[in-house]
């Protein structure tokens, strides 16, 4: 006899509507974040301001992840390239705000916006990333799933 695994799905006439939608929001972000861990794996990218703007010049790039406190101007430049590579931007807002935003926390105090620390945390990386460039997912389905969302 095989066990059902557990799923939202599976636990739904047990779990009231508000729990479910704030399980769902946290899964499909740590899937985002799980997509990306696996582009650092399997596949090839570029960090940092100057390798994002070689590879939309190129037109190697497929998919450009900008952290959401990224300066205005390098912002605006490094979409208006995208714009004209025809390349997907997706703006990376971090981990707290993802969960807030799903209800699973709440903050009262004043929270600084450290959107890029989680960037390089979600890249397997120890110091602050402010944009990247995906040119191949390797094994990794993120492009499709941010397609998806938008």
């Amino acid at each position: 006899m095989v066990a059902a695994k557990k799923t939202v799905s599976n636990l739904s006439p047990f779990i009231p509507l508000s729990f479910r939608n704030r399980i769902a929001g946290y899964s499909i972000f740590c899937s985002i974040n799980n997509r990306l861990a696996l582009v650092m794996k399997s596949g090839k990218y570029t960090l940092g301001y100057k390798t994002v703007l070689k590879t939309l010049r190129n037109s190697k790039g497929k998919l450009i992840l900008i952290s959401n406190n990224c300066p205005p101007l390098r912002k605006s430049e490094i979409e208006y390239y995208a714009m004209l590579a025809k390349v997907m931007v997706h703006h990376y807002s971090g981990m707290k705000s993802e969960m807030r935003s799903s209800g699973l926390i709440s903050f009262t105090f004043q929270e600084f916006s450290l959107y890029n620390v989680d960037l390089g945390t979600a890249c397997g990386k120890f110091h602050r990333v402010s944009c990247l460039s995906i040119i191949d997912p390797g094994d990794s389905d993120i492009i499709k799933a941010l397609a998806g969302d938008n």
